[in-house]
């Protein structure tokens, strides 16, 4: 099993699984009714700043963030 990493750390073409989004509660919550959430398989498009990903049918635009850090998983098992 791998450890927990930045999606800032994602190379492009990625598909990852988040395991923890750190941050205010406002902030996660926000986050979640986005779709961001543990569990959840995304798709990183674009790294750096602004990164973009696809979570399902979606795209969203992230710029790095202190108050907010979603925390993924690249562990298939």
């Amino acid at each position: 099993m791998f450890p927990d990493i930045p999606l800032s750390m994602i190379q492009p073409g990625s598909v990852v699984r988040i395991s923890q989004v750190v941050g205010g509660q406002d902030d996660v919550k926000r986050m979640a009714e986005m779709g961001l959430q543990a569990g959840t398989e995304i798709e990183m498009l674009q790294s750096g700043s602004p990164c973009i990903i696809r979570v399902g049918q979606s795209k969203l635009c992230f710029r790095p963030s202190d108050i907010l850090n979603i925390l993924v998983s690249t562990d298939k098992a």
